[in-house]
């Protein structure tokens, strides 16, 4: 008897148990409606066109965690890319190393002022970024400028990491594709951000100061130098987000990410973070922006137009927050914690 109850307690209905699901079946549906869905190279454009989300979504989930939310960080990658492109233009230092070192260093500058007003003002995190990200945007647009750089004139140095691969492969049909390097940077980020959240010092105070600000303080962890370092966090990330675009696409459009951050919230929700503060997940959040870009690129298979991508995700993130409000509350349960 006593087995069968301690069986019944392992099982528990997660959020990322319930993303495998849907993503399971979802393949399951599309490939027998369509064969053509399930090849190798569905999936290795899939992991391209999705890992400057999966990295920027790291950053993200730190944030998220403390209890906070930054908005700008489509206009930080944009003018990080854009700016460290064009300064790799007029200086004709063709090298991706160098590109990236201008980037993130714009990012991480940009993240700052990010973290330096929301400690200065006490403002709430999403006015601030709101703010910070039209006036990023607008600078960029105003001091930089609007020009769209083409694959013509973008540097030789972008297109080709762009479309480097680790492997090619060939189909029955004679066509080539292969896995992205993109994903040697997906590994790299997600270690370096699980290293961070688990093994660190700084970790514990990410969750510390999302699950109470003031017990975080009297336990001796200072939320000053957490808010600086996940802020400056995001805007390195953000950086890398807007290299990783540009070269996937080969152009760099000084308008074309802003707008999009919601969506990329949204997965990161979708993977069981609350909004709220304090949870989070790796997993739960590749998982959700893995099933974003999901919807996104396969709809078209089952016959639906992309405005149907709205409503699927919307069904996940509602059933993904009620899987998660519901596992807060059994938690709460066992620790005696009665919230209304």
């Amino acid at each position: 008897m006593s087995k069968m109850k301690d069986s019944k307690k392992k099982f528990t209905f997660t959020t990322e148990k319930f993303l495998i699901l849907i993503i399971v079946l979802y393949c399951i549906v599309v490939t027998c409606v369509n064969p053509g869905f399930f090849s190798a190279a569905t999936l290795f454009d899939m992991i391209k066109s999705s890992a400057g989300s999966m990295v920027v979504a790291m950053g993200l989930l730190l944030v998220i965690i403390t209890g906070g939310i930054d908005v700008s960080f489509t206009a930080v990658a944009i003018s990080s890319g854009y700016i460290a492109t064009t300064i790799m233009m007029n200086t004709g230092i063709n090298n991706i190393f160098f590109g990236f070192a201008i980037a993130i260093i714009i990012g991480i500058v940009l993240g700052l002022i990010n973290a330096v007003l929301i400690h200065v003002t006490k403002m709430e995190p999403f006015i601030i970024t709101l703010a910070t990200q039209s006036i990023f945007h607008g600078c960029l647009t105003t001091f930089v400028g609007t020009k769209n750089i083409g694959s013509v004139d973008i540097p030789t140095a972008i297109t080709k990491f762009g479309g480097a691969r680790l492997f090619t492969m060939t189909d029955e049909y004679g066509n080539k594709t292969g896995l992205s390097i993109y994903i040697l940077i997906v590994i790299a980020v997600v270690a370096l951000t699980w290293w961070i959240m688990y093994k660190t010092m700084l970790g514990r105070s990410v969750f510390a100061l999302g699950c109470s600000a003031e017990s975080a303080r009297r336990a001796g962890f200072n939320s000053w130098k957490t808010h600086l370092f996940v802020y400056a966090y995001i805007g390195m990330l953000g950086a890398i987000y807007g290299m990783l675009s540009i070269g996937g696409v080969n152009a760099c459009n000084p308008v074309s990410m802003v707008g999009t951050e919601l969506t990329i919230i949204a997965a990161v929700i979708i993977g069981g973070a609350k909004v709220t503060g304090g949870s989070g997940s790796i997993l739960g959040t590749l998982l959700g922006v893995f099933i974003m870009y999901l919807f996104n690129q396969t709809l078209v298979f089952l016959g639906f137009s992309s405005s149907w991508n709205n409503l699927f995700l919307g069904v996940v993130l509602i059933v993904s927050i009620v899987i998660t409000s519901y596992q807060e509350r059994r938690k709460n349960r066992r620790l005696f914690i009665f919230t209304e």
